[in-house]
C-alpha cells in the first residue's frame, strides 16, 4: 500500500499530525493537574476508574451523614398516624404483620397493642410536610428537605443494620460507604483524610459504635475513616513526642520511607505505599487539623444559631459545626454517629431529650451550609439503621410506652446536594407497618447517594477474592423520585 493511498485514506499530513498530538500532549497535562491519580499505575485487583475522576457531572461534592444510632421512631418524628390514636390499645391484627419475623424481645408478647405518637404533629413551610412538635427547628428546614417516608432493610437487630446502612451488608470486613467514596473520588484536600468520623452520645439508651462501620475492608487502608475524639488531641498519636520537633519528624518520615520504598519493591505489598501514604498525610494534618478544631474562633452568632454545647468537644451540636468546617475545608465525607435512640421503654421521656439534643444543631447546620452557599453541593442525610414498631413493647400506659424495632418501613431525610427540597417521598398505611407507595430499599439509597456523587454504582467495583465486589452488591436502583 502506497504512502499515497495512506495519505489519502487517512485524511492526515505530518503538519496535522503533529498539531494533534501536540493537542493530546496538553490534554494528558492538563488532565493529570485537574485529577493528581489519573495516570498512576493501579494493580489488577484495583477498578479500572481512575481515583478522584466521576462518571459524570455530579450533584453533590461532599457528603456530612448525620446518623441517629439506635433507631429513631418515625412515628414520633415524620410519619404522622392519626389512626393509631384512635385504635389505642387495640390488638394489632395478624394479617397486618403478616407472619413477619419478630425480635427476641416481643416474640414472646401474646398481644401487640397499638399505640400512637404521644406527641402532636403539625404541618410546616410550603410544602406542608408533617412534623412532631419534638422537632420544632427541623420544622423550620423542611422546605430545604426531603422526607423519605418508605426506607425499609432486612436487618432486624442493631449489629447487623447498623453495618448493612453503613456498607451494603450484613456482614463485617466490606467496606463503608464513606470508604467507597474516597475509593472512587479521593479527595479535595491533600492536608485532610478524605473520610472523617465524630462520635456523640445523647442521653437516651444508646447503643454502641464500633470502627468496622467505618472501615476500608478489603480496600487499601487510606480508605478507612479517620475517627476525631473530644479530648485534647483531636487525633490520637498526631502530635510529635516531647522532645521531636518539626524538622526531626520530617528527616524520620523521609529515613522511614526509603525503606519502606526498598521494602515495596522486594515484596510487592501495596499496603507498604499505603502506609507510606498514611505517614505523609499525618504530617501534613498536624498543621491543619488543630486549625479546624479549634471551634473557639467561630463568631458569636455562629455559635449561638448552634447552642451554646456547640462549644464543647463531644457534643452532637459541636460535631455537627466541626461537619460543616471540615466539609467546607474538601473532606469528602464526614460521618456522624450520635447514641441514644433505642427507646425500648419510656420513649415519651427518653425521645423527648434525644430529639432535643440533636434538633437544633442540625437545623443550624442547613441553614449554615445554606447561607454560606454550600448546600447546593453538599448531601447531607439524616436517619438510623431501621424504624420502630407500631404496638409497644412491654408494658402500655395512658402516659408511655416503647416500641421494638421495626426493619419493614422507617423515615429518613436528605438535603441538598441534587436532592428535591420541600417534598416527602413514598407513604405508609394508615397504621405506619407496612409500605403502600415508592418503597426505598437500603441499595437503592446507597445507589442514589451515589448517583449523586457523580459515581455509578455499577460500575464503582474492587475485585477482591476473585470476584467484583460494589457498594451496592448485586442490587440497587435509582430513585428518581427524590432528585432535582
Amino acid at each position: 500500500m502506497s504512502n499515497e493511498f495512506i495519505k489519502h485514506k487517512l485524511n492526515v499530513n505530518r503538519r496535522h499530525f503533529l498539531g494533534k498530538l501536540g493537542l493530546g500532549v496538553g490534554s494528558v497535562a492538563l488532565g493529570s493537574l485537574m485529577v493528581p491519580d489519573l495516570f498512576k499505575g493501579r494493580s489488577d485487583t484495583e477498578s479500572k476508574i481512575p481515583v478522584g475522576l466521576a462518571h459524570f457531572a455530579p450533584k453533590a461534592k461532599r457528603i456530612i451523614y448525620l446518623f441517629q444510632n439506635g433507631a429513631p421512631s418515625q412515628l414520633e418524628s415524620f410519619d404522622y398516624k392519626p389512626k393509631l390514636r384512635e385504635l389505642f390499645g387495640q390488638d394489632l391484627p395478624p394479617s397486618v404483620r403478616a407472619g413477619q419475623r419478630l425480635t427476641g424481645m416481643t416474640s414472646g408478647q401474646s398481644k401487640f397493642p397499638m399505640v400512637g405518637s404521644k406527641f402532636d404533629f403539625h404541618q410546616y413551610g410550603q410544602s406542608g410536610t408533617w412534623v412532631s412538635d419534638l422537632f420544632p427547628h427541623t420544622a423550620s428546614i423542611v422546605d430545604d428537605i426531603c422526607v423519605i417516608k418508605s426506607v425499609h432493610t432486612e436487618a432486624i437487630n442493631h449489629d447487623p443494620a447498623l453495618t448493612f446502612i453503613q456498607t451494603g451488608a450484613q456482614v463485617g470486613n466490606r467496606p463503608s460507604m464513606g470508604a467507597w467514596l474516597s475509593y472512587g473520588l479521593g479527595s479535595e484536600n491533600k492536608n485532610l483524610p478524605s473520610f472523617c468520623v465524630l462520635l456523640s452520645r445523647g442521653p437516651g439508651n444508646g447503643q454502641g459504635v464500633y470502627s468496622k462501620l467505618w472501615t476500608n475492608g478489603f480496600l487499601d487502608s487510606v480508605h478507612q475513616g479517620i475517627q476525631f475524639s473530644s479530648g485534647e488531641d483531636p487525633i490520637m498519636h498526631l502530635n510529635n513526642p516531647p522532645g521531636t520537633d518539626k524538622a526531626s519528624r520530617r528527616r524520620m518520615l523521609d529515613r522511614l520511607a526509603v525503606l519502606n520504598n526498598r521494602n515495596h519493591q522486594e515484596f510487592g505489598d501495596p499496603e507498604i505505599q499505603a502506609k507510606i501514604q498514611q505517614y505523609e498525610m499525618a504530617y501534613r494534618m498536624q498543621t491543619a487539623v488543630p486549625e479546624l478544631t479549634d471551634l473557639s474562633r467561630e463568631p458569636e452568632h455562629i455559635v449561638k444559631m448552634y447552642g451554646s454545647e456547640s462549644l464543647v468537644p463531644g457534643t452532637y451540636a459541636a460535631n455537627c459545626l466541626l461537619a460543616r468546617k471540615l466539609s467546607e475545608a474538601g473532606v469528602r465525607f464526614v460521618q456522624l454517629y450520635h447514641q441514644g435512640w433505642d427507646q425500648h421503654g419510656n420513649l415519651v421521656g427518653e425521645m423527648a431529650q434525644q430529639a432535643k439534643d440533636v434538633d437544633r444543631p442540625t437545623a443550624a447546620l442547613i441553614k449554615d451550609l445554606k447561607q454560606r452557599n454550600l448546600l447546593d453541593e453538599t448531601l447531607v442525610i439524616w436517619g438510623g439503621e431501621f424504624g420502630r414498631t407500631n404496638y409497644c413493647q412491654g408494658k402500655l400506659t395512658e402516659e408511655n410506652y416503647g416500641r421494638d424495632h421495626h426493619p419493614r418501613c422507617y423515615s429518613m431525610w436528605m438535603a441538598g446536594g441534587g436532592v428535591k427540597p420541600g417534598v416527602s417521598y413514598g407513604e405508609t398505611d394508615e397504621l405506619g407497618y407496612n409500605i403502600v407507595k415508592d418503597p426505598v430499599h437500603i441499595h437503592d439509597l446507597h445507589a442514589t447517594i451515589m448517583h449523586l456523587m457523580g459515581l455509578d454504582h455499577k460500575r464503582l467495583t474492587y475485585k477482591h477474592l476473585g470476584r467484583r465486589y460494589r457498594l451496592t452488591d448485586v442490587f440497587g436502583d435509582l430513585v428518581p423520585g427524590i432528585m432535582a
